[in-house]
């Protein structure tokens, strides 16, 4: 398994502020510094990193100095995280767009993954009719990804239609799309992420890790996930891919990450 590292812990999640009135720039956002996560990803050795969309979007226009950074630090992009509602018709184009371009310029980047996150939660309360609608956009996202020669995956997630075991279950009926399962999102959605990857090991290309305790995203081994019962998992399904850990936001970033590449690399020893 190779190890990867989000750059979302340096900064947290906060979305560009555009895409409060256009759709096309509804982009997933870190206000941390790019440069300064995967200096620290190097230094601590990490062997490659998975960025936000807008954070990828931000080099649109500086292609080179991108390249040179990832060369200067031997690390790989593995993948771009994206999403978007996908139950409005109205807006599905224009979501449709703007991950694309995201998923356009990752790939130039040498990118394997395109990562989704979403399904809206309507304010008057979840139609069944969504799933469906979700699933069909998740297809749309699928074929995306392979114009651009990347491998798409569905990440379900706490507040979104991919919430709940059984709300994972209808979207799967609708669509073909891989999962990259987060196994603290999972046990944090009520399902044991050990059972998650046995059910869907067929398509699981890609994996998130974080750690769990109390409602809490803690470093690996911080926490009180059975990780180890989670990797053992992966090799009993002859996994090979990226592992990236993945962390909103934590106090000290390299630390974090330091932390969780300790707990990798003991559980390897």
């Amino acid at each position: 398994m190779k190890l990867g590292y989000q750059t979302n812990t340096w900064g947290g999640v906060v979305g560009h502020p555009a895409g409060v009135t256009s759709i096309k720039d509804g982009y997933y956002l870190t206000n941390g510094s790019t440069e300064k996560a995967l200096e620290d990803l190097s230094s601590v050795g990490y062997q490659g990193f998975e960025i936000f969309d807008g954070n990828l979007m931000q080099y649109e226009n500086k292609k080179e100095e991108f390249q040179i950074l990832m060369d200067s630090l031997k690390l790989k992009l593995i993948g771009v995280y994206s999403g978007g509602n996908f139950i409005f018709d109205e807006i599905l184009e224009e979501e449709l767009a703007k991950i694309e371009k995201a998923a356009s310029l990752a790939a130039e980047f040498g990118a394997e993954h395109l990562v989704v996150g979403g399904g809206a939660l309507r304010s008057t309360g979840i139609l069944e009719s969504d799933y469906e609608k979700l699933g069909q956009a998740l297809e749309r996202v699928s074929e995306i990804a392979k114009a651009n020669g990347l491998v798409a995956s569905y990440h379900p997630h706490l507040g979104s239609l991919g919430e709940s075991p059984e709300q994972v279950e209808k979207i799967a009926q609708f669509t073909s799309i891989n999962f990259c399962p987060d196994t603290a999102h999972i046990e944090a959605g009520g399902e044991d992420p050990i059972e998650f990857i046995k059910k869907y090991k067929d398509r699981i290309p890609y994996v998130h890790l974080k750690d769990l305790k109390g409602g809490d995203f803690l470093p690996l081994g911080e926490g009180e996930q059975n990780l180890q019962g989670v990797i053992e998992a992966l090799q009993a399904m002859n996994y090979d891919g990226w592992v990236t850990v993945e962390l909103d936001s934590y106090d000290d970033p390299k630390k974090g990450a330091q932390i969780s590449l300790d707990f990798l690399n003991n559980f390897y020893k």
